[in-house]
Parts: C-alpha cells; sequence; structure tokens
C-alpha cells in the first residue's frame, strides 16, 4: 500500500538515483527540490538553462559546485536540448523550469528530438489527505479539456499502468460523474460505463473499475448503503477518473486549499516520465513530484 509521500520517496532511494534534465533551470524553488532529491539519492541533476543565473542560485541553494550545467540562455532553445538529454540516454526524468508549460510540451513532443510514444499525454496527480491510510491519485486534471471514451481508455491506461508500477497491482478505479445511472444527456455517465465494458474485455491493465459512480459513494461506503448502491471500491479507490479538466480541477484544488492534502504531479504517456509542476507549488510538492517520477522510470 502507497501509505503516504514518505513511503514514495523511500521506495525512489531504493532503487538509486536517475537522471534528471531541468528545462530552463534558473528557478530557485525547482533547484530547491533538485537539490533535495539529490540529497536523498533520488536523482543526478542536469541542469539547462542561463549558465550564469543557475550557478548563481545553485550556489544559493546548496548544490555542489560541480553540477552540470549546459549553457543555453534561449528558453526555447533550452526546452530542446534538456529534452534531447532525455532522448539521447543522458536523463531519464524530464522536468520543467522557468518556461511556460506549452513550450515546455512542445518541445517534449519535437518530432526529431522528442519523446513522443503515440500515447495519449496525461496529467497524473497524487494527493496525501490527512486521516487517510493512503495515497489517492486523479487524471486528468490538467491536460485533456474534454476527453471522449477513446481518450479516457488511454488516460486511465497510464494511470493504472503507473500505480501499478509503484506496487498496486489491481487498483481500484472509480469513473466520476454526477450519479450512477447511465444517461444519454450526461455524456460522462456513458464514457464511464464504457470503461467498465472495456475492462471487462480485456481492454484495460488489471484493475477493478466502477462506473458510473458520484464522489461520494466512492468515499463512503454509507453514502453507497443509503443509496441502495453495492460498490466494491467504495472507500477503497485508489484511481478517480474525472469527466472533464474542470472537475479534476476543481477537486484537486479543493484537497489541497479546504482538505490540507499535500500533492505531486507528472505527465504520463511520453517515453519518459515528465515532471511539470505549477509555479504556485510547493517545494515539497516539486520533491514529491520528482519522487513520484523516479518510481515510474524504466530501469
Amino acid at each position: 500500500m502507497l501509505k503516504n509521500f514518505q513511503y514514495l520517496v523511500d521506495e525512489a532511494a531504493k532503487l538509486g538515483a536517475v537522471g534528471i534534465s531541468v528545462a530552463a533551470a534558473q528557478d530557485r524553488e525547482v533547484l530547491e527540490a533538485v537539490k533535495a532529491a539529490a540529497d536523498l539519492g533520488l536523482v543526478k541533476p542536469i541542469l539547462v538553462g542561463d549558465e550564469a543565473a543557475i550557478r548563481a542560485l545553485a550556489a544559493e541553494v546548496g548544490l555542489p559546485a560541480d553540477v552540470r550545467v549546459v549553457n543555453e540562455p534561449d528558453l526555447d532553445k533550452a526546452a530542446l536540448a534538456a529534452v534531447s538529454l532525455v532522448h539521447n540516454g543522458e536523463a531519464q526524468i524530464l522536468m520543467k523550469g522557468l518556461i511556460n508549460s506549452s513550450n515546455f510540451l512542445r518541445a517534449a513532443l519535437n518530432a526529431d528530438c522528442g519523446l513522443r510514444s503515440g500515447r495519449q499525454l496525461s496529467h497524473f496527480v497524487g494527493f496525501e489527505v490527512p486521516g487517510e491510510e493512503k495515497l489517492i491519485f486523479q487524471t486528468d486534471g490538467g491536460m485533456n479539456v474534454a476527453p471522449g471514451l477513446a481518450e479516457k481508455k488511454q488516460i486511465l491506461t497510464n494511470a493504472i499502468e503507473a500505480v501499478q508500477r509503484m506496487g498496486v497491482a489491481v487498483p481500484n478505479v472509480a469513473a466520476l460523474t454526477a450519479n450512477e445511472q447511465v444517461n444519454p444527456k450526461i455524456p460522462a455517465t456513458v464514457d464511464a460505463d464504457g470503461l467498465v465494458q472495456a475492462a471487462k474485455a480485456g481492454e484495460l491493465p488489471a484493475c477493478v473499475i466502477e462506473g458510473p459512480i458520484a464522489l461520494d459513494v466512492a468515499l463512503s461506503p454509507e453514502a453507497g448503503k443509503h443509496k441502495g448502491i453495492k460498490s466494491e471500491i467504495a472507500g477503497k479507490v485508489d484511481i478517480f477518473l474525472l469527466p472533464n479538466i474542470e472537475a479534476g480541477n476543481v477537486l484537486g484544488k479543493s484537497l489541497v486549499y479546504y482538505g490540507k492534502a499535500k500533492l505531486a504531479g507528472v505527465i504520463l504517456g511520453a517515453t519518459h516520465p515528465m515532471v511539470m509542476t505549477s509555479r504556485s507549488d510547493t517545494a515539497e510538492a516539486k520533491l514529491h513530484s520528482i519522487a513520484m517520477a523516479c518510481c515510474l522510470v524504466n530501469r
């Protein structure tokens, strides 16, 4: 069971340090997280960007003077250089620094040196919620705006395989909607039922999936009993599949700001895990995101 982020950090440390290539690394909070990860034995950093700015910030946060820096002041070129390091095998994780997310992703998907795998990219976030006994995960609240059934199959496949790589062999999945009835007027309920049928047909990795299912039933066996719904996963969900980006954004931020949850997030679906955190994320969240990515590296 993935108890908390400290457990994930400890598991990542057991696997040994991997190379992390940071695009436009002249960002203090990013470098603080990279230093913390390096100190824990999780990563060996390669910092790409404006060398003078990187060296100054690296000294301030305590990174060693001999940390590898690739000088490229132009942000877009720095992103391409950072991607190339992963593409060429010199690093196994790509991380966003002081660059716009769209520019970062454009470089990551470059036709010549990028990390295309042919799969759907998706945003995958883990939460450590106070009072809960294990980490919970949600997808996709930050990348795919209004995915249809075909896209949701790929998004869910990414998430299930990630959780399996972190040690949960058969995760419980809730395909969230507003209620438990399949209603053509609510497309998310039709998609949720389609995902359940896909799992039965062996089109998804091993999981126990229920849907359509509302959040209260997914979280509470008592809510399910009150509604007369039998559920194998109520109160035991590992992955919450969101119907659209708004639902994911609202649920995720509610967990953080109201529920005081800690978080970690990565981009899945490329050849290598990508850490693309928000400027508002803490250095701790960035460290946890790096640890998650370390657990997902193909070794």
